[in-house]
């Protein structure tokens, strides 16, 4: 992943240093539209992580080592402040923690 952000950063340096590739099955992705984040991820950026862009950018990547680099599209976030990036990281990224009964 280190390897697709360094892609990303190389290919649009404007995204700055604190970005963040979104997985296809990311939860903060909404699932009806993935180019967009769902209704919940949005409304805790505008809260948490204000200035957060997303965007999708193309990056040359090879899907294993040694494989042919293809161009491949991606879906980043990126944030104004090293702080925002973790906050949306813990938030978004863990597992959601089950409900209690």
């Amino acid at each position: 992943m280190i390897d697709i952000v360094k892609a990303v950063q190389q290919r649009n340096p404007a995204l700055g240093s604190y970005v963040l590739v979104l997985r296809g099955d990311s939860r903060a992705r909404d699932a009806a539209d993935p180019s967009r984040l769902s209704p919940e991820a949005e409304a805790w950026l505008a809260a948490h992580a204000p200035g957060a862009k997303l965007s999708e950018e193309k990056v040359l990547l090879a899907p294993y080592p040694g494989a042919m680099p293809a161009d491949r599209a991606v879906t980043v976030l990126a944030f104004a402040d090293a702080r925002h990036l973790a906050a949306f990281a813990t938030a978004w990224t863990a597992d959601p923690e089950p409900e209690e009964a």
